[in-house]
């Protein structure tokens, strides 16, 4: 797998993107650019799985250097990871 700088940049630069509004849909996770860039990584895996154990096609990727990167089950997928994040991290008084 190869891919120009450009298009990493470009990469990061939508994942980061995907990453922040997961996170305002599913609730505030603290951290900045860098965990907005991981929850994009992170959805991008977990939300094409969940979409293919479902069925569900895929209405909105984005190809960079001739790579999918799945928008909308990424977004989906990152607000899945923070509201499983927010479920098990919560503090039982």
């Amino acid at each position: 797998m190869t891919i120009s700088l450009s298009g990493l940049i470009l990469l990061i630069v939508i994942a980061a993107v995907c990453g922040a509004i997961g996170k305002a849909i599913a609730g505030d996770v603290q951290g900045g650019l860098i965990v907005s860039i991981a929850l994009g990584f992170i959805g991008a895996i977990l939300g094409p799985w969940v979409a293919q154990a479902l069925k569900l096609p895929e209405p909105f990727t984005i190809a960079i250097d001739g790579h999918p990167f799945p928008i909308l089950w990424s977004i989906i997928g990152a607000a899945l990871f923070v509201a499983f994040i927010h479920l098990f991290s919560r503090r039982r008084w």
